[in-house]
């Protein structure tokens, strides 16, 4: 007995044809929706490169970019089969392609709920890269004369203002390295001598943070040097008062950025998923509806549709056993083909 059968006439089946045919170009228009999201996806990796070390993984961009190239090629045969359905002549030339078609449609939902976890499950890899790239950026940040850092400067600074952030974890990661460059020290200073003699690694560090750390929402102008020296500042105390610089650091702001836009990517391709089984089903009943008419010449005549030709049970049992036939013929074969190599 069939599973789910749906008794048609000439008016559902147009019904269901045109319906159909609008949900697979709306599928196409989220097909184009994923890989532009795909390219934008790998842009912002490519624009944040040297915050991640240049370790950022393009996989999800490019998954998503197949996916979106798939969905448009695939929804588009699906709507151009639902046009034809109806005029028995052009559907006669589709009716062939069915059911290799389902068969694709069905890796390509298996390929999208793989992008899916994929989407979620390498939010910790992007984490992880940033922490590493942050914490290189801000002891790089003082190399503008070396070849391959001269831009690290404006790039963190950039992202510090864009973000509204400041150095890895917080602003006090700036007072672990030294980001002035020796160029910009005078050593015949007493002061700036003292204390590069008196850290262990010979760095010049100081309680201070760039000028990108700013917020420049604060009515008071930016203390952006001796954040920890309260004698240093007018009616100042560090330790109570809110700080005029960014106190949120750059890898929480960054990995909020990725792993929101990974959240919205994934809830659309979980309602693409949604949308190709949709437009199975209801191929489905289509096609079955048009091969079970009861007279073809008639287009008023009644038909049946169905998702399976048997039930739930018959359908995986059948499966199976097709699957031990299979494995059991290739058995055979290797045993004779090992038998002709002896």
């Amino acid at each position: 007995m069939p599973f789910m059968p749906v008794k048609f006439n000439l008016q559902k089946r147009v019904k269901l044809a045109q319906g159909l045919w609008m949900i697979y170009w709306l599928s196409v228009i989220v097909g184009i929706l994923i890989f532009s999201l795909g390219i934008f996806f790998k842009i912002e990796l490519r624009k944040r490169s040297e915050m991640m070390d240049n370790n950022e993984s393009h996989l999800v961009p490019n998954l998503l970019i197949l996916v979106g190239l798939l969905a448009c090629g695939v929804s588009a045969f699906g709507g151009k089969v639902c046009h034809d359905s109806l005029d028995p002549v052009k559907f006669a030339k589709w009716k062939p392609m069915l059911k290799p078609y389902l068969l694709l449609c069905c890796g390509f939902n298996a390929l999208m709920l793989l992008t899916v976890l994929l989407c979620f499950l390498m939010q910790f890899a992007v984490y992880l890269t940033l922490a590493e790239g942050l914490k290189n950026s801000i002891k790089f940040y003082k190399d503008t004369d070396t070849p391959g850092r001269c831009f690290m400067k404006r790039t963190l600074d950039m992202t510090q203002i864009e973000f509204r952030c400041c150095g890895n974890n917080n602003f006090r990661d700036w007072f672990e390295v030294q980001w002035i460059s020796n160029r910009y020290l005078d050593m015949s200073n007493d002061l700036v001598k003292d204390r590069v003699l008196s850290n262990v690694e010979g760095k010049y560090l100081m309680d201070s943070v760039p000028f990108s750390c700013c917020n420049p929402g604060s009515p008071r102008p930016c203390i952006q040097h001796h954040l920890t020296n309260n004698s240093a500042h007018y009616d100042y105390d560090h330790r109570i008062e809110e700080l005029n610089i960014w106190t949120r650091g750059c890898r929480e702001a960054l990995f909020s950025y990725f792993s929101n836009m990974m959240n919205s990517i994934g809830m659309l391709i979980i309602a693409t998923i949604i949308l190709e089984s949709a437009d199975m089903a209801g191929l489905k009943y289509l096609t079955t509806a048009l091969e079970t008419m009861e007279d073809p010449e008639n287009p008023e005549c009644e038909s049946e549709g169905w998702l399976l030709e048997k039930s739930v049970k018959e359908t995986f049992s059948e499966m199976l056993a097709k699957m031990k036939t299979l494995g059991a013929s290739n058995q055979v074969e290797g045993g004779d083909a090992a038998e002709a190599a002896t």
